[in-house]
């Protein structure tokens, strides 16, 4: 059979006798309205939503899923396009096994004590087993191909909240694969005295915030604590707010603790002031969660007349190496 090279239509392949040109599928958009998905309305924006503390009250082991895929039009569990986080609750002495759907898994104990047995398979890598206690404030991060059981300790209930990648993976249509960095255990105790010394430094009242990021030592260039999630302790003393400011990471923010009086202003713009015009609310409340969007502006409010804890996890271990966080606060004398 005798292919005219000059006035094929597109690539082809020979199958048997038949000849496929491929082009079925191709499309054409025109620039000015393909450019903005989220404005043409093809693609739908990440949504502010709160998930108060109710949602893992009670006794019952139970992985509690903070699922949007309905407003963000996909059919894998996220809770951002990159992000999904759960409320993890175990009864005393129960054990609940995770599988290895991501590249970083992290976990903030919020109550109890208990333990993370690991079973890491990797291509061309020698199975690896360990096992990482826990307690309440520690914060451990898992790598690609875990598969864990968490057991907590006999005498009581433990909560956890739990942020993976996993999302960012059903989206590429990728497995886990190789390790990017190991287990790690990040120590309440250590962690609450670093955040103390940022706390007492002359200068806290006048930095745009109050708190560390974990890192990692696989990380010496992103310093984030995956090379995807990237994580914060933070406080935020009372009578006092966080200016607005912006990036283009989505967060999966945890409230550690707080007294009512504590809330998060979220819009698209801000005034010639700073202020953020038409501002969406979210009131904050312990052991609640709340995403934040990217590229909106928001700012952090204590009225409650006591010192909150929080930490946002985002997805800006990724837009950090891909150089495009873009991270903006309004100008300090607003």
């Amino acid at each position: 059979m005798a292919i005219d090279e000059h006035h094929s239509p597109g690539p082809v392949v020979l199958v048997g006798e038949a000849t496929e040109d491929w082009s079925g599928d191709a499309r054409f958009h025109e620039y000015s309205t393909a450019a903005d998905p989220i404005g043409s309305g093809t693609i739908p924006p990440v949504p502010v939503r709160r998930f108060p503390a109710s949602l893992h009250a009670g006794q019952g082991t139970r992985l509690v899923t903070l699922d949007l895929s309905d407003p963000l039009a996909v059919d894998y569990p996220a809770t951002s396009p990159a992000l999904l986080a759960a409320f993890m609750v175990l009864d005393p002495g129960d054990t609940l096994t995770t599988v290895p759907d991501s590249t970083s898994e992290l976990y903030f104990c919020l109550e109890g004590s208990g333990s993370s047995t690991f079973l890491r398979v990797g291509p061309g890598a020698t199975p690896t087993t360990g096992t990482v206690q826990w307690a309440a404030g520690d914060v451990v991060t898992l790598p690609a191909g875990c598969t864990t059981e968490h057991t907590s300790a006999a005498a009581e209930r433990s909560l956890l909240y739990r942020v993976t990648d996993a999302p960012l993976l059903a989206y590429l249509g990728v497995t886990p694969g190789t390790a990017q960095f190991a287990p790690t255990r990040y120590d309440a105790a250590t962690s609450q005295a670093r955040l103390a010394e940022v706390e007492r430094h002359p200068e806290a009242a006048s930095r745009s915030r109050i708190s560390i990021l974990l890192g990692n030592a696989a990380q010496p260039r992103t310093l984030t604590v995956t090379h995807t999630l990237w994580a914060m302790l933070g406080v935020l003393p009372a009578d006092r707010e966080q200016r607005p400011h912006r990036h283009q990471s989505a967060a999966v923010d945890l409230i550690i603790s707080c007294a009512p009086g504590c809330y998060s202003l979220v819009g698209s713009e801000v005034d010639s002031t700073g202020r953020i015009v038409d501002p969406h609310r979210v009131d904050w409340e312990t052991a609640g969660a709340f995403v934040t969007p990217p590229g909106l502006w928001h700012s952090h409010h204590n009225e409650s007349g006591e010192a909150a804890y929080l930490m946002p996890i985002q997805d800006a271990g990724l837009h950090t190496y891909l150089r495009s966080l873009d991270i903006q606060f309004t100008p300090r004398d607003t």
